[in-house]
């Protein structure tokens, strides 16, 4: 798990340009599965077929993208100004070094005369690539370009913290469960979706395309275990969580049962979730055609959004062990 979350989280990968991590990942699954392919949104799909022909069409979504920043404007010294793409936080981005698909590297910083840092909006800020005017800029930068968070994974014990956990720890635990089903009896369509972070937007066009009987997402979600935090009955390392509501969906409470029937049955511990800001890919799904039951497993993750997200290996792990408990029996929701 460590090396594969290392990967997936040092590939380039924003909103609107997922290209380069949607290839890491299908070369990651393609021998697993029985039918891969990309569609028009840019969504990765990957299929593997049930025993029989009496179970559940299960669509499975994680998103492949991440937040970044878009430049809007260079400056006659060579700043770069920019706007987000997802939800960036001017705190968040504040010195941190960031990076362009093309390997060119910037710094982010604010302009001196700010008074109140408690007042800082992203339109204060700027990219410092080095450059010492504007020409010399736009020979390495150009208008509409994205840069990410540099943010190589670390680990220290069981903690792995880097940038875009958000949501690549959803994908290396959708890509681990697609190696480890071995025998389900229902069609599997696993999605490494595109766009979440602007909308949900590869997941409702997948989800309509699919139409499946059952839909779960995979994403990550806030907790409420460090000092002074918002109140949320979430802890690291507690295990995966089976999520009760969040903004964009309340979970079917059939499928939320499921989850929970099955982590219980196999002695998986988990987590009930409520969150109270922000939505997952089931938001979409659970909306699609004339509607979807779906539900969601998430991630515990600290420091959401930020260079450094952080998550626990173990809750890691017991989310590819749930959802493999759940995919390799019966699925019955009547």
């Amino acid at each position: 798990m460590k090396e594969l979350l290392a990967l997936l989280t040092g590939t380039y990968g924003p909103s609107g340009n997922e290209e380069p991590i949607r290839k890491v990942i299908e070369e990651e699954i393609k021998n697993y599965v029985d039918e891969i392919h990309t569609d028009v949104m840019g969504n990765l799909i990957a299929v593997k077929k049930g025993a029989s022909g009496s179970g559940k069409k299960v669509m499975l979504a994680a998103h492949m993208d991440q937040i970044g920043l878009i430049v809007t404007n260079i400056d006659e010294n060579g700043f770069l100004r920019f706007s987000n793409i997802g939800g960036v936080s001017p705190l968040n981005v504040i010195h941190r070094r960031v990076v362009f698909q093309d390997g060119v590297t910037g710094v982010v910083s604010y302009e001196s005369e700010l008074e109140d840092i408690k007042n800082l909006k992203l339109n204060k800020m700027y990219i410092d690539i080095g450059a010492g005017s504007r020409e010399d800029a736009r020979k390495l930068v150009n208008i509409g370009d994205v840069a990410v968070y540099y943010a190589p994974m670390a680990c220290q014990e069981n903690r792995y913290f880097g940038c875009a956990m958000d949501d690549r720890a959803g994908c290396a635990v959708l890509i681990e469960t697609i190696k480890a089903v071995k025998n389900s009896p229902h069609e599997l369509v696993f999605v490494f979706t595109v766009q979440e972070e602007v909308g949900l937007r590869g997941a409702k066009t997948a989800a309509y395309s699919i139409n499946p009987d059952l839909g779960i997402a995979v994403d990550v979600t806030l907790t409420g275990d460090t000092p002074k935090s918002r109140p949320m009955a979430v802890n690291l390392g507690a295990g995966p969580t089976v999520k009760v509501k969040d903004s964009s969906v309340i979970a079917h409470p059939k499928v939320k049962e499921l989850m929970i029937r099955r982590a219980e049955e196999a002695g998986i511990p988990y987590q009930l979730e409520v969150l109270e800001a922000g939505g997952t890919d089931s938001g979409a799904i659970h909306l699609s055609r004339e509607g979807v039951p779906s539900g969601v497993i998430s991630v515990p993750c600290r420091y959401v959004h930020s260079a450094h997200e952080m998550v626990d290996k173990n809750d890691m792990e017991n989310a590819v062990k749930l959802l493999t408990f759940i995919l390799e029996n019966e699925i019955n929701l009547g």
